[in-house]
């Protein structure tokens, strides 16, 4: 019972989708009655020409009932045609919709979600679990109603050519749901194991080819070989106690049925010793429970296959069910040209799940056109105000204005259109280094896309690859060194030319060379927009016209470059300790004992 309350709570979630689609569903189902009935005269005038024709030899006796049967055939196989391929449209357009619809939603999803759930296994919940909630709205409810007609016109039909043998045989029947019932559970726990276990195996794979060097380098092939074969033996046997049990279930069902058609045929020879009974009749009496028999114990699988989808849409639920940490006001503010003044009043962070504040009471305020650095020990909390800036999650307390009107008033796409981040990892497309400077504004012509690379120290580079702009690039690309994928990242955020513009550790993973040519486009991509740059690396820090300094949380310097160096606090320190470049690095290895 349990379990088929599952199934009728993820079929009402579900069935919704079905707008749009449920004329054609009723069209399907139209085509699956006429379908049954077709069958079921055909095996009416099957016994018709086996009492008339063959039995009594007559060849007359054969056209008429012959020619009604082929005709029905004819019928029946244009309109299952137009049935079942109406049926696949249907079902694929649902899957269509729903993935739509759940990819949608991840995408709104905040950060620390997809920090909680492997990224292979959200993958497979994308599609094999999608294709399972089909399985139960569209196809299921299809085989469902196909089953129940066909059973209905074949019971309808044995009653009327014996009813009183009909009975008898119908009494078995109910073995097939009592059977399907005592092994749904048994299927349904082995389903939802071996999805779960599908996500692992996909999220090892994924893993281990994202990190393939650090496999190769540490040679850790034998380890991520164990991981896979790990979770492999736990999805075969997830696979294997859901094979036995549906196998167990299809041969109880096929010993049932043998037993039904033994009775019948018993029965009917009984019968016809005692004339009440012809051959053609009796033929077509076990025909209409050979056809009975199959929807019933169709109906059965349909229970156990039902139960084990829920197992799919229990786990696309789960991802349902996550609220986005932000949405947009019921009433925003209108749009306005912005000038780029951006101001943190007493804001404090904790993320969800956390301990302790990220961020306490933190007040600062960066006017039209500033460059504001923001730097600090690790794990002080300064990746945490670019995610509060870019409205990745709303502070605790406090507020965060945008030209002094706060960021919760705003939609997120007017916010983000004027707010440019340029995250710590450089993130790449899988596309043209053309469409990866293209994506920071679509439509942008080849001719400002040129302009945004040359700005950004990318044009001589790429004008140099293989394809020039059309050459295709990847994530984890080996095309392009990490500098020249900083620098078409830094052309992106040129070509976007937001009045805003956030860059959270723009030099990291860089060698001191590559740092360094990175630089000078930094600070033609920082002139004239508001700018906070969230680094450890201060080589910019002189050209900056306010330093803040976050400390546990709290801010706890603020100044120019010379102001802080001169006050002698935490600034002063990380100042005094600079990492090594290609000059210092050799005078430090000489100094070494």
């Amino acid at each position: 019972m349990e379990g088929m309350r599952e199934v009728r709570e993820a079929f009402a979630r579900f069935w919704p989708l079905t707008r749009g689609d449920r004329g054609w569903l009723a069209l399907i189902i139209a085509c699956v009655i006429v379908s049954a009935l077709a069958e079921t005269a055909s095996i009416l005038l099957f016994a018709e020409l086996t009492d008339h024709a063959l039995q009594a030899g007559s060849l007359s006796a054969f056209w008429g009932p012959a020619g009604a049967w082929l005709a029905v055939a004819v019928l029946g196989a244009v309109v299952g045609y137009l049935g079942n391929s109406l049926a696949v449209r249907t079902a694929e357009r649902f899957v269509l919709r729903l993935r739509a619809g759940v990819f949608r939603h991840v995408q709104d999803l905040p950060p620390h979600f997809f920090q909680r759930h492997r990224r292979g296994d959200l993958v497979e919940r994308l599609t094999g679990d999608v294709e399972a909630i089909e399985q139960m709205v569209v196809s299921g409810a299809v085989g469902a109603v196909s089953a129940l007609f066909s059973a209905i016109f074949y019971s309808a039909a044995a009653l009327w050519l014996r009813w009183d043998l009909a009975l008898v045989t119908f009494l078995l029947a109910p073995l097939f749901l009592v059977a399907a019932r005592r092994f749904a559970g048994r299927i349904q726990r082995a389903a939802q194991d071996e999805r779960t276990a599908d996500g692992a195996i996909t999220s090892v794979v994924e893993e281990s080819l994202g990190n393939i060097v650090l496999t190769q380098a540490y040679n850790r092939r034998g380890a991520e070989e164990k991981r896979l074969d790990r979770e492999a033996r736990a999805w075969l046997r997830a696979s294997v106690r859901g094979a036995r049990a549906s196998e167990m279930y299809e041969q109880f069902v096929e010993v049932v049925e043998t037993l039904c058609v033994l009775t019948v045929i018993g029965l009917g020879a009984w019968e016809i010793s005692q004339g009440r009974m012809s051959l053609g009749q009796l033929l077509a009496f076990a025909a209409f429970l050979g056809y009975l028999y199959p929807p019933i114990r169709d109906l059965g699988r349909l229970g156990l296959s039902l139960t084990a989808a829920t197992a799919g849409a229990q786990r696309l639920q789960e991802i349902l069910d996550t609220e986005p940490a932000v949405t947009d006001p019921t009433t925003p503010v209108g749009e306005w040209p912005v000038k780029g003044r951006v101001s943190f009043h007493h804001t404090s962070f904790r993320y969800p799940g956390a301990e302790r504040d990220s961020l306490r009471e933190v007040t600062f305020t960066a006017q039209p056109g500033e460059f504001v650095l923001v730097t600090g020990p690790s794990g002080a909390g300064k990746s945490t105000l670019t995610k509060l800036l870019t409205r990745f999650y709303d502070p605790s307390a406090g507020v965060i204005c945008l030209d002094g009107v706060p960021l919760t008033d705003v939609t997120l796409e007017f916010l983000r259109e004027n707010v440019a981040l340029l995250p710590q990892e450089t993130l790449v497309l899988h596309g043209t280094v053309r469409e990866n400077i293209a994506c920071g504004r679509p439509g942008a012509t080849d001719e400002e896309i040129e302009r945004a690379a040359r700005d950004a120290d990318a044009h001589e580079f790429v004008r140099h690859l293989p394809d020039g702009y059309g050459t295709l690039i990847t994530p984890g690309t080996a095309v392009l060194s990490g500098g020249q994928l900083q620098r078409v990242a830094i052309a992106r955020a040129m070509l976007r030319a937001a009045p805003v513009l956030v860059l959270d550790e723009p030099t990291t993973g860089l060698d001191a060379l590559a740092a360094r040519r990175v630089v000078q486009p930094l600070r033609r991509l920082v002139s004239g927009r508001t700018t906070v740059m969230i680094t450890h690396d201060l080589t910019l820090a002189p050209d900056s016209d306010r330093i803040l300094v976050v400390d546990g949380g709290r801010l706890v310097e603020q100044g120019t470059h010379e102001e802080l160096l001169a006050h002698g606090g935490t600034y002063a320190r990380l100042a005094g300790c600079p990492l090594p470049t290609e000059t210092t690095l050799p005078l430090l290895l000489q100094s070494s004992p």
